[in-house]
């Protein structure tokens, strides 16, 4: 262990009048960059150097003031908050650290809002005096471009974790959208076939209690079966349905049957007509036809329940399957990628914005698969389809493209938004540059698509025009040399 780690941080000196020299030379040694520097060196530090003494809370500079100074923290604590937003929203500095504008940095202005959050005593530079004492202090330079690739590794990994969550929390959105549709209905179908149940269990009862002859209880089965079979066939709209219901109504008032309001939805629906009804009549007074009819409803209402159940339940699973293929959960890294099939996986994640999107495909046929990072080029595909949808407002039109050119997969993604202006084009793919209000996008979205695209050894461009623009990713058909 560094002697200098245990030994204890400076105390901010009482008085706010010069402090003796070597009390800030002692103090320069603790700051972990300038350890290991001569002695004439810190002595020029400590001399040339202005001295500010703070108390905890004081304002120090705002979110996009004038950065002219660099800053050696002896003692205190200062904390960095972001006004407008944006990733790194909260930024400590501690002593022993340099912050603030430094040699060779092209640091313009502050990114946030500074103030103390304890006494604090640092040392000022101001800007003018970079170039003395890059000359004076021969080991400054080197130093201070370690802290400046030291905060840029700090900052990149910063917005490279929030570009990581601000996507995770668009798919979790998405899902949790499209699962809660389904979800939902299975719920209210579970609840109200519970409820059924005891209905259709006490019209059983009464069903019984006719006591029908043997050859009367096989003409209500057959006549039954026959209805379920005309309904498996059976398709109207809602305007046949309204006259149907109507119809059925009439005949029920006219035999007399009880509680039409009930029977009528159900009847309607599986596509029954008054005339099918007739034969029941040949043999059964207008008690016996309520019975057999409300029973028959109620086992109707049961069944359609059912039925939404599964639907509801398959729709569930087929998300879920989507969510494995979409991460390659549970397989290894790299796998014979179907490419469309990727593309329909990462548009399940995106359902929810697509309701008001047409979304066109142009796959051609026999496409071979790919040898890839799966999860990695469904990034690509997620970060494509978002900037496409975002370009439109979820509300135009997507093609999606996928063919073979030469010894390439050729994959495009249309949109038919407003376009990217000409002296944009050229920037997109650069890292934290966005069209995006800010802290709307990082920048970051198409820097990992070209990064991951140029992992596989392929490539990517753009090309946009008002109310067509393309991006076209091209992927080597052999991979045997891309890992």
């Amino acid at each position: 262990m560094n002697s200098a780690s245990i030994v204890s941080a400076p105390e901010v000196p009482q008085a706010h009048g010069p402090t003796p020299v070597s009390e800030i030379i002692a103090a320069l040694k603790r700051v972990a960059p300038l350890q290991g520097m001569e002695e004439f060196e810190y002595e020029w530090l400590a001399t040339h150097g202005t001295e500010r003494f703070e108390e905890a809370g004081v304002s120090l500079f705002r979110e996009g003031d004038p950065a002219h100074r660099m800053t050696i923290m002896l003692k205190g604590e200062v904390h960095v908050r972001r006004e407008h937003g944006g990733p790194a929203a909260f930024w400590i500095g501690r002593s022993g650290q340099i912050t603030g504008l430094l040699p060779f940095s092209r640091m313009k202005t502050y990114g946030g809002h500074g103030y103390t959050a304890s006494p604090t005593w640092v040392l000022e530079y101001e800007k003018s005096t970079f170039p003395e004492m890059v000359a004076a202090v021969p080991s400054i330079t080197q130093r201070c471009v370690n802290v400046l690739l030291d905060r840029v590794r700090e900052v990149t990994r910063m917005e490279q974790q929030t570009e990581k969550l601000a996507a995770l929390g668009k798919l979790s959105a998405n899902l949790a959208h499209e699962l809660n549709n389904p979800a939902s209905a299975a719920q209210r179908a579970a609840s109200g076939l519970l409820d059924e149940l005891h209905v259709y269990g006490h019209e059983k009862y009464r069903l019984g209690s006719l006591c029908l002859s043997d050859e009367h209880v096989a003409v209500v089965r057959k006549w039954q079966e026959s209805v379920r079979e005309h309904a498996k066939e059976y398709r109207g709209n809602p305007a046949e349905f309204a006259a149907r219901e109507d119809q059925l109504s009439t005949w029920m008032r006219q035999h007399n049957v009880q509680d039409s309001w009930r029977i009528g939805p159900e009847l309607t629906e599986a596509g029954v007509t008054p005339a099918q009804l007739d034969p029941l009549s040949e043999f059964l007074d207008s008690d016996a036809i309520a019975v057999v009819l409300t029973q028959f409803a109620s086992s109707l209402r049961a069944e359609n329940m059912a039925e939404a159940m599964l639907d509801s339940t398959a729709r569930i699973f087929d998300l879920i399957r989507a969510i494995k293929d979409y991460s390659y959960m549970d397989q290894a890294p790299i796998q014979e990628i179907d490419i469309p099939q990727g593309l329909e996986n990462t548009l399940a994640m995106l359902q929810s914005r697509l309701q008001h999107v047409e979304v066109e495909r142009r796959y051609a046929e026999d496409l071979p698969h790919i040898s890839a990072y799966g999860s990695e080029l469904n990034q690509v595909w997620m970060s494509l389809l978002e900037n496409a949808l975002d370009a439109i407002q979820d509300n135009g039109k997507i093609t999606l493209s996928v063919q073979i050119s030469g010894d390439m997969l050729l994959i495009e993604v249309w949109d038919n938004g407003p376009g990217i202006p000409p002296e944009m084009q050229d920037r997109i793919f650069e890292p934290f540059f966005t069209t995006k209000a800010p802290g709307s996008g990082l920048g970051l979205g198409l820097d990992t698509v070209q990064r991951i695209v140029r992992k596989h050894r392929g490539y990517v461009r753009v090309q946009s025009e008002p109310g067509a623009t393309c991006i076209q990713v091209r992927l080597p058909l052999e991979q045997l040399q891309a890992y």
